[in-house]
């Protein structure tokens, strides 16, 4: 479904948009991703409402076929946020040791307290973090809204399932103007 409408109360959520991973090839330049989710970000906060800056800092415990499970040591900088972002003071920032940004965090309680009802998502990578994250809200009762251009994976093929098939069944997808057009006008 086309976004429509952003709730009063809407957060951005800004997934894995850091120096290790936006360096990895992917299927839409991370340059791109990263400026969309920064002019989402100076709009949000312009407005007020909530910006969610979330980084992963390790991997979950388990045994998997897909890399090594349990205790993983990343190079010096490598969860750091890439600077386009702009980090305020005032965004609630998040790191993860999961695919999904909302297990094992305080943004279900972070969010509450600010009385979000409605998440747009933005980052990297499109099949894992910020699909992971889409699926969790989408369980907690959240509006869920994808910036479909705004986020990119390193495999095409996982990249089109989650923006064609799983996303319109977990709520709204739109273009990053799109969503800027969405949101009321500063200062309301």
């Amino acid at each position: 479904m086309t976004a429509t409408t952003l709730d009063a109360r809407t957060a951005l959520v800004v997934i894995d948009l850091q120096q290790g991973i936006t360096g990895l090839p992917t299927v839409h330049p991370s340059a791109e991703v990263i400026e969309r989710a920064a002019r989402l970000a100076t709009a949000f906060r312009e407005r007020e409402l909530p910006v969610v800056l979330v980084n992963v800092t390790g991997v979950a415990p388990g045994r998997n076929d897909g890399g090594p499970g349990g205790s993983v040591t990343f190079p010096d900088g490598w969860a750091d946020l890439v600077k386009e972002l702009d980090q305020q003071p005032s965004d609630i920032t998040v790191s993860k040791q999961q695919w999904g940004a909302f297990y094992g965090t305080g943004l279900d309680m972070e969010l509450r307290r600010r009385g979000v009802t409605q998440i747009v998502l933005v980052g990297i990578s499109t099949s894992i973090g910020v699909e992971s994250t889409a699926r969790d809200a989408y369980e907690a009762g959240y509006h869920v809204t994808v910036a479909t251009d705004a986020v990119t994976d390193t495999d095409a093929d996982a990249h089109a399932n989650s923006v064609q098939r799983i996303f319109p069944r977990l709520g709204e997808t739109g273009s990053t103007d799109e969503i800027l057009a969405l949101l009321p006008a500063a200062g309301n």
